[in-house]
C-alpha cells in the first residue's frame, strides 16, 4: 500500500489534497456547473479547480457531462465511488464544525 506504484496512493493524494475535500464535498448529492462549483468554493482559482477536476474525473470520483450547445455546457457530479467516498468526508466536515467554537465564544 505504501508503495509508490500503488494506483491507490494518486487517488488518496488526489481526495486529500487542499482542493479535492472540497470539491467533493461540494458536489455530494449536486450536479454543479463550474462557475457554479466555484464560487461554493471559497478561494478557489479556476485554475486549481480545473485541475483538482481533472483529476478527480480521471480517477473515476468525479463525472464530467459536456452538454452539446453553444457554447457547451459542462456539468460536474460525483460518480458512485464519489458519492461513496463523499460520504466520510462530509461525516468528518460535520464532526470537526460541530466541535469548533462558534465565533462568539471566541
Amino acid at each position: 500500500m505504501f508503495r509508490t506504484d500503488c494506483p491507490a496512493r494518486d487517488v488518496v493524494d488526489h481526495v486529500t489534497s487542499k482542493w479535492g475535500i472540497w470539491v467533493l464535498i461540494a458536489l455530494r448529492g449536486n450536479e454543479i456547473r463550474f462557475y457554479e462549483l466555484r464560487d461554493s468554493i471559497r478561494g478557489i482559482s479556476e485554475k486549481m479547480l480545473a485541475q483538482t477536476l481533472c483529476a478527480l474525473v480521471e480517477d473515476g470520483l468525479v463525472r464530467r457531462e459536456v452538454e452539446p450547445t453553444t457554447p457547451p455546457q459542462v456539468t460536474y457530479g460525483l460518480t458512485e465511488f464519489g458519492e461513496d467516498l463523499g460520504e466520510p468526508l462530509t461525516d468528518l466536515f460535520d464532526r470537526i464544525t460541530q466541535r469548533l467554537p462558534s465565533r462568539a465564544e471566541q
